[in-house]
């Protein structure tokens, strides 16, 4: 059905960012390759690749000289920006729009490929409206032997600790038998693409935050809440390398931990007590240092944001609420330290012993 789909003959340009931090340069080129030869000339106006402070030295030399090469054909194609310290792909991020022209931004990591008609689905919808914030379909590429697996169309959301999480299309786009309708969707995961302007104007990302983790979900909650929309496009697929090891740290916990908590005191209300609880930490006196979040809020009130509790009720309403809850988390046995409660292998989750191991059935 996506081949069927026609488009507008003019379509704003895209600036297509990809972030990397020590990456074999043959990944990074071929995300760069893929882009160039999936997405149509005319509407690719340049490149930028932000390397986050790699020591790699083929990421030094060996990239500069395929840089010049391109250039010397298409003089700006390919912009590199490097910083001098590591800041964290959500600090890349930033980067990399800073250093855009384009009317839209496109943000990658610089391990994907792109599939044939990514753009044209994603630049007709941010045209027509610039408040979206749009996220592709996300295919797996096999780290081990680079095949693509496709996975099933999904909304992205996050459950309480803010860890993200494909969801199934809500109930209104099953019923528009529709395969190629954009899918409502409450959260973004990583990759998303959106209007230059409007990204600024909405606040960019949390420059706050650490690493990564949070910044997707704290970006859906803020788009949603301030009057833009977030969208899952069908018919545009990428495909995207699950890493065996992450650039950054092997424990992303901590730094996930402290942004969830940003986003809980800037926009999530009376609700912010339901992140706590999923991250076992007092509300008052956590110990955790979240940093200035003064700015935040005052972005929210300059956009005159919507509640969080809007939000739930309007836009992610599969998302689970607590009310009166007198403790969170897991029941151990007083006598046998190593057994706790269980929601059990039965499937009306009649309780059970079993031992401690701190998962979804025990929390």
């Amino acid at each position: 059905r996506c081949r069927n789909l026609t488009f507008p003959d003019r379509l704003p340009e895209v600036s297509i960012v990809f972030i990397f931090v020590n990456e074999a340069l043959s990944v990074i080129l071929r995300s760069i390759h893929s882009a160039i030869d999936r997405t149509p000339a005319h509407l690719l106006k340049e490149i930028i690749l932000v390397d986050d402070n790699s020591n790699n030295e083929e990421l030094k030399e060996k990239l500069k000289k395929y840089v010049d090469e391109v250039n010397a054909h298409k003089p700006g194609f390919i912009k590199v920006v490097r910083h001098s310290k590591q800041e964290g792909l959500i600090r890349s991020r930033v980067s990399g729009w800073r250093a855009a022209t384009a009317p839209v931004v496109a943000l990658f990591d610089a391990h994907v490929e792109f599939n044939v008609g990514w753009a044209e689905p994603v630049l007709t919808r941010i045209k027509e409206n610039r408040k979206r914030v749009i996220s592709p379909s996300f295919d797996n590429i096999k780290y081990d032997n680079f095949e693509i697996e496709e996975y099933p169309l999904s909304a992205q959301g996050f459950d309480w600790e803010l860890w993200c999480r494909y969801l199934n299309p809500p109930k209104s786009w099953w019923k528009l038998e529709n395969t190629t309708a954009p899918i409502r969707s409450p959260a973004l995961i990583g990759c998303f693409i959106v209007d230059r302007e409007y990204f600024q104007e909405i606040g960019l990302l949390d420059e706050g935050m650490e690493v990564y983790g949070g910044e997707n979900v704290e970006l859906g909650i803020r788009v949603w809440q301030c009057g833009g929309s977030v969208e899952v496009l069908p018919c545009s697929r990428i495909a995207h390398i699950e890493r065996a090891h992450k650039p950054y740290t092997e424990d992303l916990t901590a730094h996930v931990r402290r942004n969830a908590l940003r986003v809980a005191e800037v926009w999530m209300d009376e609700f912010k007590s339901h992140v706590y609880m999923a991250w076992n930490i007092p509300q008052e006196d956590s110990g955790i240092d979240i940093g200035d979040i003064s700015e935040r809020k005052a972005l929210r009130k300059k956009l005159q944001c919507k509640t969080f509790r809007w939000y739930l009720v309007s836009v992610y309403p599969e998302m689970r609420m607590y009310s009166d809850t007198v403790a969170y988390g897991v029941l151990q046995n007083s006598l046998k330290s190593d057994l706790c409660l269980d929601q059990g292998p039965d499937t009306e989750n009649i309780p059970i012993m079993y031992i401690c191991h701190g998962m979804t059935p025990q929390v």
